[in-house]
């Protein structure tokens, strides 16, 4: 059987696309001649086109590998039944041809983690995506062709879509167009597990839903008259001409409300659980990073915690925590994260600011890089994003290069002179995991309060408390009690006052 990325031949879909035009839409409606049209007319009328090479905005730019490899025939008569069959398309602004490639590289592996099978995609080269189209109104027949040629039944644009865009790439194309951020939002909603996970990313669906209402179809703009019965929409929905666009959205509104104060209350609980840990001066390590570095795997290779581990984008959403503890028996907690993307959504930010507070309250970060990537460099930088965002910035960082017995040296070098103290691992082969273990225990937070004691036998208590917060210099058994000195925190210092041995 073949794959569906063999269902067209170059004769039917010119691959190029616009090369064997001259204009695109945009530049034809200028009036020009197309013989007399010189290519400095041409960067300055074609819209957002402005110093770009003539060949470069005239085509599509085809990214290689972008199709879905089925080879199991189960496989592909699974997919045929319940996954939806995706063209993506990009825009390039800025940056080289390969952060362009590398951009849609990811918005593939989103669409199938998502549960997509990806037929192509294309990038168009502009100074900035259309008001209107996003690629163009030229470039939307050749996209349409496309879509019919493949048998595509949805396109992914690798941006966020305006109402306006949304609606006309639709009545265009005549299939479901999404953007960047709804596909994240659909793989936060599959992928989430916990009550207040599921709360978190349903706010910020409605959130996103809310400002395109419009885009979903014209019935929306029907009115909702003032009388009873089915054309006046019941009780709270009639009135002076009320559209039931505006209907939906006072009920979206209601909603996110109920979700907000919903999720106040899972923030108090997870705040009594912060302050708790505060109480007891428990130091904590917080692991932040790019979607799929490897924070779960770094997570249960320095713990033992047994989460979820999946070769997939945002496999897990719920933070964990989990108790561990130094060589000379301190206990500190390591939190996992959600993971980060390249434009992540603001409203999945905003949604999960109680979440991510965990990163901001931490004493120390562990920035889990991918360093298998192909850009490595672009992971930091979006993550780092997100992190000014929130509040983040100023919490101390160690970057943990992961998946080291995958990654090219050359391409790790870079990142190794640039950011000091960066170490590699692999949580896969436990390479480097011991020596980030003895990295982390000499960054966290040290008691500094010194303390000469003579401790009765019946406080076992006190003498396990030493252990579990402070650091214990000497210790030794006596007639009288249990002798010992140690570094403790300030709280643990006042409970300690009474048995304190006076200086000679």
């Amino acid at each position: 059987m073949t794959t569906h990325s063999n269902a067209y031949e170059e004769t039917d879909v010119d691959l190029d696309l616009l090369q064997d035009d001259v204009l695109d839409d945009e530049d034809t409606s200028s009036g020009y001649d197309n013989d007399t049209l010189s290519s400095d007319a041409l960067g300055t009328e074609g819209l957002g086109t402005e110093g770009l090479e003539l060949e470069e905005r005239q085509a599509l730019r085809r990214v290689v590998g972008m199709s879905t490899e089925l080879t199991d025939i189960s496989e592909v008569e699974y997919r045929k039944l319940l996954l939806e069959r995706v063209l993506l398309v990009g825009v390039w602004t800025d940056g080289s041809a390969e952060d362009a490639e590398n951009s849609l590289a990811e918005l593939k592996l989103l669409a199938e983690t998502a549960g997509s099978e990806v037929l192509d995609g294309v990038i168009q080269r502009r100074k900035k995506p259309d008001a209107a189209t996003f690629i163009g109104s030229g470039k939307v027949t050749d996209l349409r062709n496309l879509v019919a040629s493949l048998g595509a039944d949805t396109v992914i644009a690798d941006g966020e879509l305006a109402p306006a865009q949304l609606r006309n790439l639709e009545d265009k194309l005549k299939v479901k167009v999404v953007d960047r951020t709804a596909l994240i939002l659909d793989i936060f909603a599959q992928h989430a597990k916990s009550k207040e996970g599921k709360a978190q990313v349903e706010l910020a669906q409605l959130q996103y839903m809310k400002q395109r209402l419009r885009g979903w179809g014209g019935n929306l703009s029907r009115q909702a008259g003032g009388r009873v019965g089915a054309a006046g929409g019941g009780i709270g929905g009639r009135g002076p001409g009320e559209t039931k666009i505006e209907t939906d959205r006072r009920r979206i509104n209601t909603k996110i409300s109920k979700l907000r104060r919903e999720l106040k209350d899972m923030k108090g609980t997870r705040s009594t659980m912060r302050q708790e840990r505060r109480r007891h001066s428990i130091p904590s390590v917080a692991i932040a990073g790019y979607t799929n570095a490897g924070k779960s795997s770094l997570l249960n290779n320095m713990t033992g915690a047994g989460v979820l581990v999946e070769n997939a984008l945002f496999a897990t959403l719920d933070p964990t925590t989990r108790r561990t503890t130094t060589s000379d028996g301190r206990v500190y907690t390591f939190t996992d994260t959600v993971g980060f993307v390249r434009h992540l959504p603001h409203d999945i930010v905003e949604a999960f600011r109680s979440t991510l507070e965990e990163v901001a309250d931490a004493d120390l970060l562990l920035h889990v890089v991918d360093g298998s990537h192909p850009d490595p460099m672009a992971q930091i930088q979006a993550v780092r994003e997100v992190l000014n965002e929130i509040g983040a910035s100023d919490v101390p960082e160690i970057i943990v290069i992961n998946k080291g017995d995958l990654a090219d040296p050359m391409a790790l070098a870079p990142i190794l002179h640039r950011e000091t103290g960066a170490i590699v691992v692999s949580a896969r082969t436990g390479e480097g995991i011991d020596k980030l273990r003895a990295l982390v225990e000499a960054s966290l937070p040290s008691p500094n309060v010194p303390v000469d004691l003579l401790l009765p036998y019946d406080r076992g208590d006190l003498v396990s408390r030493i252990h579990s917060e402070g650091a214990v210099d000497q210790l030794e058994h006596t007639a009288d009690g249990t002798r010992l000195t140690a570094r403790v925190h300030a709280d643990l210092a006042g409970d300690l006052v009474q048995y304190g041995v006076a200086a000679h």
